[in-house]
């Protein structure tokens, strides 16, 4: 699940076609059972179709950015499976060809990084840049990336003007008076009627049990009886609901950096429950800062860092830092701290060089991409679609009350996101198309074990979503990061979770028993 706006606040394959024909798609008995026979039946339909069709790859258009060899296709799927016959969408994917022997291939690697609303197209880049925790893994798999329903190159959706989307500086999310509430409401209601007035007809559709059963299609296209799955944050929840609809199609799954699936969780609670989480990782930054104030002078306890950053919002609220970064494009900007390590030492340089008067750096790095308007691959798109999907996913409050009570608890004590979080969501409360009841996550007969891999102060997917997984998927195993907090656990240094991430993409390996490693590395000033 991934912050980035605050609404309004404003195998070797062979080249060419491959056939795939002798692969069908297994029967589909736990979607059946999930959701409806009408469904069921067209996800089968699709994937047998999409089996025999197979996936014409060629050199990607240049300005997708995907130099050779990587390659680029495309998977038709029914808009709605209810009606496979029906109108039928385009799905961007990409591959590039596993690196070692014939006798080490085993089949495609298909990833997704989350969201709702992330393109995974750069996922083959690991292997042509050479990413050193994955070249044991790309000897044995394609690694294939593709952008779901409504994201980018994938008949992409939007709900706003690119143009407007990127204007700043946005009203600062935490509001001081009831007006300032009124405000906010007004343009989540607008953000909702803009989605239904530019991408109604896919709204309906932009479902994660509809996104599972693209990926069992895109499985059949690639000529894979089951398939092998990376899911990262959101990701990890469409894991889930694959794993659920699709048990015995699943060959090896891991999943990073959890959603908790239980239905009362998806998605108005899970949204509550990442702002505490995210207050969390924030404290753990600002000690972090705190310790090394030799480095940053931004003052030597957690108390005298935050108020700096007080301090900051309010000159930023007052006279907007290079006339457009006010409160809301610090916190868009700063909350990549609490997300991932990695951006501990850059933000507080940035913020450091602020305080002493140099404030180009934070500013540039603050300040939104104002040629960030295309409308495929751009932060707009990438909104519409987690709004869309988290909206049509569950049903959503509508009252007014529940979110102003909720919201104004929480803030006391989490102040950092629970505002500008409740405006990014609060489109929900007045969104116009049907909103399903969430899958019920669960262990079906032929599933294999999944690997869920989590460290324990993550911010964006608080650690009790891996519990909750791994309490439904019955003979999965649990590999914890104690004491470490970065999003995205699978793409850092660590040996102990390293060999066994790898172990299980060669082997199937799993550990008789949870692990728990010790945390990665702490960053360096």
């Amino acid at each position: 699940m991934r912050r980035t706006a605050v609404l309004g606040s404003a195998g070797t394959l062979i080249a060419g076609t491959l056939i795939a024909g002798a692969i069908a798609a297994p029967a589909a008995t736990a979607e059946s059972r999930h959701n409806g026979t009408s469904e069921a039946r067209g996800v089968q339909l699709a994937a047998e179709r999409a089996a025999k069709k197979g996936i014409d790859w060629t050199d990607c258009p240049a300005d997708w950015g995907f130099a050779k060899p990587i390659q680029c296709g495309y998977v038709s799927v029914p808009l709605d499976y209810a009606h496979p016959y029906g109108q039928q969408i385009k799905l961007a994917v990409d591959r590039v060809a596993s690196t070692g022997t014939p006798a080490e291939r085993q089949g495609a690697l298909i990833y997704n990084p989350g969201g709702p609303g992330a393109s995974g197209m750069r996922f083959p880049t690991r292997v042509t840049n050479k990413n050193p925790l994955w070249v044991n893994t790309a000897k044995a798999y394609d690694f294939v990336g593709f952008d779901p329903r409504g994201v980018g190159h994938s008949t992409p959706i939007s709900c706003v003007d690119p143009q407007e989307y990127v204007k700043a500086p946005k009203a600062d999310p935490v509001p001081d008076s009831e007006a300032d509430k009124r405000a906010q409401r007004k343009l989540a209601a607008e953000y909702a009627d803009g989605c239904a007035e530019r991408s109604g007809w896919m709204l309906p559709f932009m479902t994660t049990p509809n996104t599972a059963r693209d990926l069992d299609v895109i499985r059949a296209a690639l000529g894979e009886k089951k398939l092998n799955y990376l899911g990262v944050s959101y990701g990890t929840y469409l894991g889930a609901v694959y794993g659920t609809l699709f048990p015995s199609h699943v060959r090896r799954m891991l999943v990073d950096s959890v959603v908790d699936p239980a239905r009362d969780n998806i998605w108005y609670q899970a949204n509550l429950n990442q702002d505490v989480a995210f207050q969390g990782r924030w404290n753990d930054w600002e000690d972090w800062v705190a310790k090394n104030d030799a480095t940053f002078h931004l003052g030597d306890t957690r108390a005298k860092v935050e108020a700096q950053w007080l301090k900051l919002r309010a000159q930023a609220k007052k006279s907007p830092l290079g006339g457009v970064v006010g409160p809301a494009e610090l916190i868009a900007y700063f909350q990549n701290a609490p997300y991932y390590d990695s951006s501990w030492a850059p933000t507080a340089q940035n913020w450091s060089k602020y305080v002493a008067g140099d404030t180009k750096a934070l500013v540039d790095a603050a300040a939104p991409d104002m040629s960030d308007t295309k409308g495929n691959i751009s932060a707009e798109n990438g909104n519409a679609v987690y709004t869309a999907v988290e909206c049509a996913d569950a049903k959503w409050p509508t009252s007014w009350k529940k979110w102003d009570r909720d919201n104004t608890r929480l803030h006391k004590n989490n102040p950092f996101m629970t505002w500008a979080n409740a405006w990014m969501n609060l489109p929900c409360a007045t969104w116009q198309t049907k909103q399903q009841t969430p899958v019920e996550v669960k262990t079906g007969k032929g599933l294999p074990p999944v690997l869920i891999v989590q460290s324990t102060r993550d911010a964006a997917t608080p650690y009790q979503g891996a519990v909750s997984l791994h309490q439904r998927f019955k003979g999965s195993r649990l590999i914890t990061e104690k004491d470490a907090g970065s999003h995205g656990v699978t793409g850092l240094v660590n040996p102990c979770i390293n060999t066994r991430v790898e172990a299980y993409f060669l082997s199937g390996k799993v550990d008789s028993a949870d692990v728990t490693c010790t945390p990665h590395a702490t960053p360096k000033p």
